[in-house]
């Protein structure tokens, strides 16, 4: 029969060494250590509780610090919970299981709140991933093909390095991304390449047209051959651009022989200017001598017979150079325009139908004035002083007219 030596309140030791833990559910043997006394077997199971103690103590920190997730701090407490009840140690098993079950709100709330937060990220992800599917349809649907490539770059290493939200609508997104950029690199590549056979194009038109230009280049058909250069100019600049490699070479022959016609006019005009000189001084002696002599015009038909002799006289001296031609012949439409003007002028004041009616219209407002006056003393004569005064003041109004009559009347006379 086993005697108990050295009993404690949560276990107990046998006189052979045997150690016992008491719990809620009873006694159970925990293990023997020979060749000690009691109470170094004792301690050396109670010392194995403190070990589970602080296991549990640490796993309960780490659960109020958040240090560990929900998920995994759960797992820990239930690996210990099944370890506890089984554990070869001396101490409050019950207390140190209660004290973990403690743990179970707290890891509730935990989960509750991580749940929300993912629920707030998964929101937040699935924002930003449909804002960056926008951006993308959009550049898709647009024609910024150099900076539309920089563009989606960005966005897919941004959208890389977003976390991942439910399946179904994570690939659904990325299914709309993905398309839009497809899209855009197809239609980037059809641009790029109508952009170069466009540009092919304009290389074979640029090139006939330098063909042309070089049958040009020593015409000395000054006026012809500066137009056909300006048709030229007009159908290099329609055909667009060609490849950059080839575009600047080809102006440069272009406008070289451009160059090498129009310095040739310019030569020769100006050979030609310095030979019109002298008709240009002649021409200028003219209108001097006619500004004075005809300006401004008293007498129309002498002014006209001068006119006749001047551009006589000013026609015979030929071409003067370019420059003067344009204020030479503004200088002779103007005495031209004054002689016309004063023709007309004469022309008016001598018509006999316009003074007739000149006439006739200051007879009628005479006549008019004086039935006025007439009517004003018969009001006066009858005491309406009134109505004398309105018929007055009609004869002021009739009289300003009568003036202006009269004075178109007396320029048939000057």
């Amino acid at each position: 029969m086993s005697t108990t030596a050295g009993p404690t309140s949560h276990g107990r030791v046998d006189a052979d060494g045997t150690v016992y833990v008491i719990t809620s559910a009873g006694e159970r043997r925990v293990g023997q250590v020979p060749d000690v006394g009691p109470d170094e077997a004792m301690a050396f199971f109670v010392r194995r509780f403190q070990a589970l103690e602080t296991e549990a103590s640490l796993l309960k920190q780490r659960v109020q610090s958040k240090s560990l997730s929900p998920e995994e701090a759960r797992k820990q407490l239930n690996a210990l919970r099944t370890s506890i009840p089984e554990a070869n140690a001396v101490g409050d098993l019950d207390g140190l299981l209660a004290s973990l079950d403690s743990l179970n709100p707290l890891l509730e709330a935990q989960s509750a709140e991580r749940k929300e937060e993912r629920a707030r990220q998964h929101a937040e992800t699935k924002q930003q991933k449909e804002a960056m599917v926008a951006q993308a349809e959009k550049l898709a649907a647009g024609s910024d093909w150099r900076g539309g490539v920089d563009r989606f770059r960005q966005l897919l290493e941004k959208w890389k390095a977003l976390p991942r939200i439910d399946r179904t609508t994570d690939d659904e997104l990325w299914h709309r991304f993905s398309s839009a950029r497809t899209t855009y690199t197809r239609r980037r590549k059809t641009q790029f390449a109508r952009n170069a056979a466009q540009r092919d194009e304009a290389k074979k038109l640029k090139q006939e047209i330098i063909a042309e230009a070089e049958q040009l280049a020593d015409s000395t058909e000054w006026s012809e051959t500066a137009r056909e250069f300006a048709s030229l100019m007009t159908r290099w600049k329609a055909a667009g651009a060609a490849p950059r490699n080839v575009d600047e070479k080809l102006w440069k022959r272009f406008r070289g022989l451009q160059d090498t016609f129009f310095e040739a006019r310019n030569a020769v005009f100006a050979e030609q200017d310095e030979e019109y000189k002298a008709n240009q001084q002649a021409k200028e002696a003219l209108l001097d001598e006619a500004e004075k002599t005809l300006l401004p015009v008293t007498d129309v038909a002498g002014a006209r017979t001068q006119l006749r002799e001047f551009l006589a006289k000013f026609n015979a001296y030929g071409r003067v150079p370019r420059n003067a031609i344009r204020p030479i012949d503004s200088r002779v439409r103007a005495l031209e325009q004054a002689i016309k003007g004063a023709e007309e002028k004469e022309w008016k004041r001598t018509d006999p139908e316009a003074r007739e009616r000149a006439a006739d219209t200051v007879a009628m407002f005479t006549s008019q004035i004086e039935k006025i006056i007439g009517q004003a003393e018969a009001a006066d004569a009858r005491g309406d002083a009134k109505k004398a005064k309105e018929l007055r003041d009609s004869v002021t109004t009739y009289q300003s007219w009568l003036e202006q009559a009269q004075k178109a009347l007396d320029e048939f006379s000057a």
